[in-house]
């Protein structure tokens, strides 16, 4: 999709430099995927003790055995 946008040059060059880019585009596209990245890190960040995503050693565990024992089911099936 091509959109035409301002976008401070100074900004673009610190943001090229630092991720070893050499075109605006692959720039962008990097920016907006770590971006992304980030605020759904920060989002599941945010669950933690929420008892939405239960993060102790115990709950991994028992998370892996289940999701193991669903997988085998539907090999064998």
């Amino acid at each position: 999709m091509k959109t035409l946008i301002d976008i401070n040059e100074e900004l673009v060059g610190k943001a090229m430099r630092a991720a070893g880019t050499t075109t605006k585009k692959e720039t962008v596209q990097i920016a907006l995927e770590e971006f992304i990245k980030l605020r759904l890190r920060q989002r599941f960040k945010g669950m933690a003790g929420s008892q939405i995503l239960n993060l102790s050693l115990s709950g991994l565990k028992k998370s892996r055995k289940a999701r193991t024992r669903k997988h085998s089911k539907i090999r064998t099936a």
